[in-house]
């Protein structure tokens, strides 16, 4: 579709192209027998489009050769005595499917193409086209192909011809849009709210944001005044460009986080006889119960703030630790009960009832429980002493374990 209206397109496939046939090849002429350089699709498509489709099944050496043509607009050639620098001053459109032929939304999406990020981060945008089943839809397409190869195709009334979006395009590449000084500031503040999200850890990111996410935002504005046809970057358009790449590449939205239960403990909250006597504890232990059983789920962002509060407060702890232990010689951990009940004391503003008390109880257990037997973030003292002999003595189970921090373990935003 792009090729038949754009004023200059080159389309190939990506399984069919080699490097030279990317880039530029030295070949000998028949007649003078002499080395020639040999265009490829870049250098044809220049000051226009290149598409490039099954871009996936493209060899990795011959991914690599297009690095400098995405990122310089320049192919480099020094081959049989050829030593120049031709241009490739072209946008590429590329097409890719998913790793299995499905786009698994519980995955990152460099996990779901087989690309590598060097290659990832040189395009500007990225759109995900999911097939979905929608009846509507799904009959509007078939009734379609079916007219296409019954013959009996309708003619669709169509805005604007393909001689008009000709026109247009050449019209608009007229125009050499320059960045206004609101704008150069509006852009400097949005690359900084990127690199400052990127390294909070909060969201992840489909690649590290760098100085080529800066430029790609350079770009778009200047595309975006363009449609315009203006010759002033106005704040409007970094904001409609800044949307796009979030919407495109930046953001990926990460799975809920699942906290199993553990059916024991379920049976293990029922209260001994001994200590069902008093009236008072059988109401706490069925609100208990009951909050145990609720199948808990957090937000990938809640979790990560969750777990940051508890592995900073965990790290500061045990500097203090350190500290008193060079003062008196002893050094003791952080037990398990206390950080339950520090976390409980930092969220009593957000505590109403006893039922959110016991419901946030439960809620940093799971999360405690990730973090030591999943994540491996912290580590659980469960035996203290000795190593026990033949008697069995000089080793004690703790029931109320001590946790430490993993010492490989990098807490983020600390």
């Amino acid at each position: 579709m792009v090729e038949e209206f754009s004023p200059r397109a080159i389309y190939t496939s990506g399984k069919a192209s080699t490097a030279a046939g990317l880039t530029a090849a030295v070949v000998k002429d028949e007649e003078s027998h002499e080395f020639v350089i040999e265009a490829g699709a870049l250098m044809l498509a220049d000051n226009g489009v290149c598409c490039i489709d099954e871009f996936d099944k493209m060899d990795l050496k011959d991914q690599v050769a297009i690095h400098e043509a995405m990122e310089q607009q320049t192919i480099s050639i020094t081959k049989a005595g050829v030593k120049a620098t031709l241009n490739a001053r072209t946008s590429i459109l590329a097409a890719a499917n998913p790793i299995g032929g499905r786009y698994d939304r519980s995955r990152a999406l460099r996990q779901n193409i087989s690309m590598s990020a060097p290659i990832m981060s040189r395009f500007d945008l990225f759109f995900i086209l999911v097939d979905e089943c929608n009846e509507v839809i799904d009959y509007a397409i078939a009734r379609r192909i079916v007219d296409l190869h019954s013959g009996s195709m309708e003619d669709m009334e169509r805005v604007y011809t393909t001689e008009e979006i000709q026109r247009y395009i050449t019209f608009a590449r007229l125009f050499k849009p320059q960045l206004t000084k609101e704008s150069q500031e509006y852009i400097v503040e949005e690359y900084k709210r990127l690199r400052q999200r990127d390294a909070s850890g909060t969201t992840r990111s489909a690649w590290r944001i760098t100085v080529r996410q800066l430029e790609s935002m350079i770009r778009l504005s200047e595309a975006m005044a363009r449609m315009a046809c203006v010759d002033k970057v106005r704040p409007a358009h970094v904001k409609e460009a800044c949307r796009l790449l979030n919407k495109s590449i930046i953001r990926v939205e990460q799975p809920d986080i699942q906290l199993e239960q553990d059916e024991d403990e379920i049976m293990d909250v029922e209260m001994p006889p001994s200590e069902q006597t008093t009236q008072s504890s059988q109401p706490v232990s069925q609100q208990s119960q009951a909050a145990r059983k609720k199948p808990v789920a957090l937000s990938y962002e809640d979790y990560k703030k969750m777990t940051n509060l508890i592995l900073i407060h965990m790290k500061q702890q045990e500097q203090l630790l350190e500290l008193a232990a060079e003062e008196d010689g002893e050094e003791t951990g952080m037990r398990q009960s206390e950080l339950v009940n520090w976390y409980l004391k930092e969220m009593e503003h957000e505590i109403e009832s006893e039922a959110e008390l016991l419901e946030k109880k439960y809620l940093v257990e799971k999360v405690i429980s990730k973090l030591i037997h999943t994540d491996h973030a912290l580590i659980q003292l469960t035996q203290t002493g000795m190593k026990s002999d033949k008697d069995g003595e000089g080793e004690t189970v703790e029931e109320d374990p001590i946790l430490v921090l993993h010492p490989n373990y990098i807490v983020s935003g600390h």
